[in-house]
C-alpha cells in the first residue's frame, strides 16, 4: 500500500521527529549521568543519514559546509589526546562528536526542503507543549522539583537532576512557534503558532530558570527584529501586557516569580549560593586554562581538577529533590558555562574550533535571512513589468521567512544560553537536533527555492551546501550546471 504523499515527502525527516518523541518518555530515577533511549536512537538517526547518502550516490556537502560542520573535530581530537586516561578521552570525544558533529550532520542530511524543516519545527512545538503541560500540572499540584522549600518547579519528565531540560524544550518550542507565526500565505498556521507561543510562556515562567528566560528574551527579540521593526514594537507592547496578566493570574506563585526576576539583577550585589558556586567554578575554569592554555586539561577533566583550582566559596554540591525523586546531593561537575567548560577542557584550540563553527553557522543563517527578508520597492515609470517580476521573486523568497527566523532564533538562544549552561543530561541530544536544523538553513536551505515556488518551478542555489536537492527534481544529477539551470528558469 503506497504511503500518502505528505507522509512520503516527510519520510527522511521522520527519524529525527521520532528522536524528539523519545524525549517525552519519563526516565528512571538517577543522577542523570547515564545514557538515555534518545541517545541510543541518535545513533540510528546517524545511520539513516549514512544510508540516505549512499543511496543518493551524491556528495552530501560542499567543502565549505564540511569545514563548518567538521571544524569541532580538531579541538575534540586534541583534547582527547590530552585526557588523563584513554578511556576518559574516548568517552568524552564520543559525547562531543555526537552532540556537535554527528547528529547535527545527520539532521542536515535528512532535511531536504523547507516543508521538512517546518515538520521538525512543529515537532519542537509539540514536544514543548507536552512537557510544558506536564510542568504546569507539576506546579499546580505540588509534584514538581523542589524550589524554595516547595515542590513547585516545573521540570516535565526530566526530573530534578536536569532542571534545565524542560526549560530548554519549552524555549525551543516557543521560538519555533514564534517564527512559524510569520509564514506568509498560511493564516491558520500563523494563528495556531501564535497561540502555541503564548501558551508556552507559562511553563517557561514556572521553570524558574533565569538563564532560559534571558536567552528566550534575546532570541525572541532577534526573531521579531528580523521579521520587522513594527512586529517588534507590537510584540513588546503585547508582551508587557501579557506579563502583567500572567504574573497577576498566577496567584501565590507571583511573588516567587518576582523574587526570581529580581535575583537576575542581584547576581553581583547579593548573589545566592547557586550564583556563588557558579562564580567559583567559572574562576576555576579560567585557572585550569591558564595552566593548560593550548589543549586544556582534557575531555571530562573538569571534575578531576576542580578542587585544586576552586576557591573555598564553592559548596560541596546542590540539593535536588521532588518530581518523584528522593533528596540527593548533586555534585558540581561542570562550570555551567559551555564556553568556559570548553576553554578549561579543550583549551584555545577547542574554543576557537567549536565556537568558530557556531559563529559561522550564525553568520550563514543571517546571510540566508537577507535573501528571503521582505523587501518593498517602487516600480519606476514604465517599469510595471519589472516591478511585477520583482514582486513574484520577493514572494518566492519570502515563503521561507519563517525558516530563516526559526534558525536564527534558535542559534541566538543557544549561544546566549551557553553562557549559563553546558551540555549534560537527557536534554543534550535536543541541542544536537536544534544545531542540525539550524545548520540546514545556514548551509543549504537559504540557497534553495522551496519546491513548487515561483512560476518557473524549483531551482537550486549556486551556493547550496548540497550539490543537489529534492527541490530540484528527482531527475537532477550530480554536477548539474546550476547557473545555467537558474538562467533557464528565469
Amino acid at each position: 500500500m503506497p504511503l500518502p504523499p505528505a507522509l512520503r515527502h516527510a519520510a527522511t525527516v521522520l527519524p529525527v521527529v521520532a528522536l524528539l518523541a523519545l524525549l517525552a518518555l519519563p526516565l528512571p530515577a538517577g543522577d542523570g549521568s547515564g545514557g538515555t533511549p534518545a541517545d541510543a536512537f541518535s545513533a540510528l538517526v546517524v545511520g539513516c543519514a549514512l544510508v540516505h547518502v549512499v543511496r543518493s550516490a551524491r556528495r552530501p556537502l560542499t567543502r565549505s559546509a564540511a569545514v563548518v560542520v567538521g571544524l569541532p573535530v580538531v579541538g575534540i581530537a586534541a583534547a582527547a589526546c590530552a585526557s588523563s586516561s584513554a578511556a576518559t578521552g574516548v568517552t568524552g570525544a564520543a559525547r562531543y562528536l555526537q552532540v556537535f558533529v554527528l547528529v547535527p550532520a545527520a539532521v542536515l542530511v535528512l532535511i531536504r526542503d523547507a516543508r521538512q524543516f517546518r515538520v521538525l519545527a512543529w515537532a519542537f512545538v509539540g514536544l514543548a507543549l507536552f512537557q510544558g503541560a506536564l510542568g504546569v500540572h507539576q506546579n499546580l499540584t505540588g509534584t514538581g522539583a523542589s524550589y524554595m522549600g516547595a515542590d513547585i518547579r516545573a521540570v516535565g519528565t526530566f526530573g530534578p537532576t536536569d532542571v534545565m531540560g524542560m526549560a530548554t524544550v519549552v524555549s525551543y518550542g516557543l521560538i519555533a512557534a514564534l517564527a512559524l507565526a510569520f509564514r506568509p500565505d498560511a493564516p491558520r498556521q500563523r494563528a495556531a503558532a501564535l497561540a502555541c507561543a503564548g501558551l508556552l510562556t507559562v511553563p517557561l515562567a514556572l521553570s524558574f530558570s533565569r538563564g532560559a528566560w534571558i536567552a528566550t528574551v534575546a532570541a525572541c527579540g532577534v526573531v521579531l527584529l528580523l521579521a520587522g521593526p513594527r512586529h517588534a514594537l507590537r510584540a513588546a507592547l503585547v508582551g508587557a501586557a501579557a506579563g502583567v496578566v500572567l504574573v497577576a493570574g498566577l496567584g501565590l506563585g507571583s511573588q516567587l516569580l518576582q523574587d526570581r526576576l529580581t535575583s537576575i539583577t542581584d547576581v553581583t550585589d547579593a548573589p545566592d549560593q547557586s550564583v556563588t558556586d557558579r562564580y567559583a567554578m567559572w574562576a576555576a575554569s579560567v585557572d585550569m586554562w591558564r595552566d593548560h592554555p593550548v589543549t586544556g586539561v582534557g575531555l571530562k577533566g573538569f571534575p578531576e581538577h576542580r578542587d585544586s583550582h576552586a576557591s573555598l566559596a564553592l559548596s560541596s554540591g546542590s540539593d535536588t529533590a521532588g518530581a518523584g525523586a528522593e533528596f540527593r546531593r548533586q555534585p558540581l561537575l561542570s562550570p555551567h558555562n559551555m564556553y568556559l567548560l570548553v576553554l578549561a577542557e579543550q583549551g584555545l584550540i577547542g574554543l576557537l574550533t567549536l565556537a568558530g563553527s557556531w559563529l559561522a553557522l550564525l553568520v550563514c543563517a543571517v546571510r540566508g535571512w537577507t535573501r528571503v527578508r521582505p523587501r518593498r520597492g517602487r516600480a519606476g515609470a514604465g517599469g510595471e513589468r519589472a516591478g511585477g517580476e520583482r514582486g513574484r521573486g520577493e514572494r518566492a523568497g519570502g515563503e521561507r521567512l519563517d525558516c530563516a527566523l526559526a534558525a536564527c532564533g534558535l542559534l541566538v538562544w543557544q549561544l546566549v544560553d551557553f553562557m549559563y549552561a553546558d551540555i549534560g543530561g537527557p536534554s543534550t541530544v535536543l541541542t544536537a537536533v536544534a544545531l542540525g536544523g539550524c545548520a540546514w538553513w545556514a548551509l543549504r536551505g537559504s540557497s534553495v527555492r522551496e519546491a513548487g515556488s515561483g512560476p518557473a518551478g524549483p531551482a537550486c542555489g549556486a551556493d547550496s551546501a548540497f550539490e543537489t536537492d529534492s527541490a530540484c527534481g528527482s531527475g537532477s544529477s550530480y554536477g548539474v550546471d546550476v547557473p545555467r539551470a537558474v538562467a533557464g528558469a528565469r
